[in-house]
């Protein structure tokens, strides 16, 4: 991690009294949230919080995809318009994916990692798309958030936040964002138009995927001001020869056990590249769930997906996780998680890798049926 003071999840974590943190706010749940209380009720009161600070700090989830980017920005772009309140968009862990390094690139998008950051020379925290307790986040846990922007289930500390908007019928949370700035009466710039759209697009697996109606409003509402040709380029990098390298690995080490394929993908160059493989396996003929997972940087990181609309990944994934002492989140069809594994020996690791395997298959009712790797797959039909 580029921030030296660690990731939340790298470090012992003990119980907080979230109001004790500096910046946490004083607000009860109850304050914060009144039943009668609107999205536009909240979006005024966000402006009105934003023009009582100096400098606001806009965090993404580590190793950020580009939802959480593009809604970081969306905010950035309300800071600034409605309060004059100046903002730095920050992120942990590192960007990796090629089509997510393009959408700074080709937009020019002012992200910069935490090694940049000075968290004391801001007076306002904000989080998106991920939440206090997820532990997929850098924030030190000496600060809490004012504002919290997430589509994920609502956690219980989220409830402590000045402004959150989280969890909800929405695919993407860019689709908060975009509900935000139509509130307000405000269009997006032409980079943050283009970021949004590409954020609900991938996130929604082109509205294929957990998709509400407030998402395919916001996608439309959105079009005639995404710059198609960078949206374009964002789609279609050139890839890094290790890519094919990572994707050539995915193939021969991918394993199918009845409707579920799970891929061991080693030591990884960049952590989000395992959920881009969790991802294209689930396109294999007769799977109902894809798991990958690899080892990157003393961490653990696993990436689930299903295309069965009754299951929910994101509970399943914190209910094997979190009891072997990782952080998870997600929901109905994609989730990830993150497990340290720093303090144990290669063996060690393989050990709890098989362990891990097991606890899924058994899960997924798949517990006795043998492993056939994916490249033997239908040799003899």
């Amino acid at each position: 991690m580029p921030n030296p003071s660690r990731s939340a999840l790298s470090r012992e974590r003990e119980p907080v009294d979230p109001g004790s943190r500096r910046g946490a706010p004083s607000r009860s749940a109850t304050a914060r949230n009144p039943p009668s209380e609107t999205l536009q009720d909240r979006a005024r009161r966000l402006v009105e919080l934003a023009r009582t600070r100096k400098k606001a700090l806009i965090l993404t989830h580590d190793n950020p995809d580009p939802d959480s980017i593009a809604a970081a920005m969306a905010l950035a772009q309300i800071f600034e318009e409605k309060a004059g309140l100046k903002s730095t968009v920050g992120y942990g862990g590192i960007i990796g994916r090629a089509e997510n390094r393009s959408l700074l690139k080709v937009l020019k998008l002012p992200v910069v990692p935490l090694s940049r950051v000075v968290f004391d020379e801001h007076d306002l925290v904000a989080i998106c798309d991920t939440q206090p307790e997820m532990g997929n986040h850098s924030l030190p846990s000496r600060y809490f958030p004012d504002v919290i922007f997430d589509h994920h289930p609502e956690r219980p500390e989220s409830k402590l936040a000045a402004v959150a908007e989280v969890g909800g019928d929405y695919g993407a949370t860019s689709t908060i964002a975009v509900e935000y700035l139509r509130a307000l009466g405000m269009k997006p710039t032409r980079e943050v138009a283009t970021a949004l759209f590409y954020g609900i697009k991938a996130d929604t697996r082109d509205l294929g995927r957990e998709t509400e109606d407030v998402d395919v409003q916001a996608y439309l509402w959105l079009f005639p001001m995404v710059d198609k040709e960078a949206l374009s380029q964002i789609e279609h990098p050139r890839l890094p020869a290790a890519y094919f390298r990572l994707f050539h690995t995915a193939i021969e080490k991918a394993v199918v056990y009845g409707n579920a394929v799970i891929t061991d993908l080693g030591e990884i160059y960049s952590p989000d590249m395992v959920a881009e493989v969790a991802e294209r396996h689930l396109f294999l003929e007769g799977m109902k769930w894809s798991l990958a997972f690899a080892i990157y940087e003393e961490n653990l990181y696993l990436s689930l997906r299903t295309n069965d609309r009754r299951m929910n990944a994101g509970r399943l994934i914190r209910e094997v996780v979190e009891e072997m002492g990782g952080t998870a989140g997600g929901h109905g069809q994609m989730a990830g998680a993150r497990i340290p594994v720093a303090r144990m020996g290669k063996a060690e690791r393989e050990q709890f890798k098989k362990s891990l395997v097991k606890r899924f298959r058994e899960e997924w009712g798949v517990e006795g049926r043998p492993g056939v790797p994916l490249l033997e797959l239908g040799q003899d039909e």
